[in-house]
């Protein structure tokens, strides 16, 4: 499943791989039958060819559905919903020196003050 942007935001729509024509490498087709907002029906024809360049292809409304049901025989398969885990948590932490002792930076970088000596004079 993916996302269409749609009414300032992105909604979960379905998403096929079809059957690239001759010159493209890979092809896939996004489907939203409505949106909740608008009520719009939008499908999003996304096209690479064999140099790597994008071309994307967007209908609305009746047009989305005729071109939906152009391409539904060329449909090899549904993809699944991919998950992503938003919650990651590094535990990764810039050691700096700050007057001659390590420590730890846990957050902002920008409060940091590098390099800084003691002078005793």
């Amino acid at each position: 499943m993916g996302y269409i942007h749609c009414c300032s935001g992105y909604r979960l729509s379905k998403t096929y791989a079809i059957e690239p024509e001759n010159n493209y490498a890979y092809a896939q087709i996004d489907f939203l039958e409505e949106c909740p907002v608008c009520g719009h029906c939008v499908i999003q024809l996304t096209k690479i060819d064999k140099k790597n360049n994008i071309s994307i292809c967007r209908k609305t409304n009746l047009k989305a559905k005729a071109l939906y049901n152009k391409l539904k025989s060329k449909i090899i398969y549904e993809k699944d919903k991919e998950y992503f885990c938003t919650n990651r948590k590094s535990n990764f932490y810039l050691y700096y020196n700050e007057f001659g002792k390590k420590k730890k930076c846990y957050s902002n970088l920008s409060t940091m003050k590098l390099g800084l000596f003691e002078n005793k004079n």
